[in-house]
């Protein structure tokens, strides 16, 4: 536990000084978020930016941000390994690969945080966007997060074989605003592109999201409705799922010869 509790705190130390040593890039990241948002939420709502509505998409779009940055980030960091040619390097260290892209995900977690906070909070207070604060918030993101990092498990996979994902890791990111419910509810969905978008790692987790935040639901209601059951599964489903693909692209890639090579 202390051996994984260290790597998690090596490479949150790593994150953070990269974060401070590139501040021009994280400004205009942030910039960003703010711009995106404010244009998406001025078309969605016909030119009008009216509090009650935002609050709901401000909180797609904040889950559909880690998505974002989590997806891109590590597909971006594990072709920058195999192009530097330490990738190899990775899997010769006595601690596991997978442990070691854990502590990458909760370290880029956090520093997708401090890059959120600031310009979600400037937002909300711009736009008047009231969103209540409530633990079981986190319990919801948490539960969400932990779908998303099997899905980028499985990516991490495919790269380990094919190397350059950087398109199809766009792709997928940009996929995920339009067809999760990110913007628009899933509700108003057709209903083939429901069942599409209800199977997809984060979407049950922004329905519920707004379930308790926005309508002051309790985990026992949103348990109850069957919504958070179908969150834990979809989760768990892609936390297994992402396990075995990243572990079936380690063996091909040791197969082919191909970790040292790019």
């Amino acid at each position: 536990m202390s051996l994984i509790l260290s790597i998690i705190g090596n490479e949150i130390y790593k994150r953070l000084r990269i974060l401070l040593a590139y501040k021009m890039n994280i400004v205009t990241q942030i910039v960003t978020v703010a711009l995106i948002f404010i244009g998406v939420s001025y078309f969605i709502e016909n030119g009008q930016l009216n509090p009650a509505p935002l609050a709901s998409i401000l909180l797609g779009y904040l889950v559909w941000f880690y998505a974002r940055v989590v997806i891109m980030s590590s597909s971006e960091d594990l072709m920058g390994e195999a192009q530097a040619g330490t990738l190899e390097q990775m899997y010769m260290s006595p601690i596991p690969a997978s442990l070691l892209l854990f502590a990458r995900m909760v370290a880029l977690l956090l520093s997708t945080t401090i890059m959120v906070v600031i310009p979600m909070t400037i937002l909300a207070l711009l736009l008047r966007i009231q969103i209540p604060l409530r633990w079981e918030e986190l319990a919801i993101l948490a539960l969400t997060l932990l779908g998303l990092f099997g899905f980028t498990l499985a990516l991490s996979g495919i790269a380990l074989i094919f190397k350059q994902i950087g398109a199809l890791a766009d792709l997928v990111q940009n996929a995920l605003l339009f067809l999760t419910g990110a913007l628009l509810p899933v509700s108003r969905f057709p209903e083939w592109l429901t069942i599409i978008a209800q199977s997809l790692p984060i979407t049950q987790g922004i329905i519920v999201l707004r379930a308790v935040t926005l309508q002051q639901a309790s985990l026992g209601q949103v348990w109850a409705n069957g919504s958070l059951v179908l969150l834990c599964v979809n989760s768990a489903c892609y936390l297994l799922g992402g396990m075995v693909i990243f572990k079936l692209g380690e063996r091909v890639a040791k197969m082919q010869g191909s970790l040292g090579h790019y």
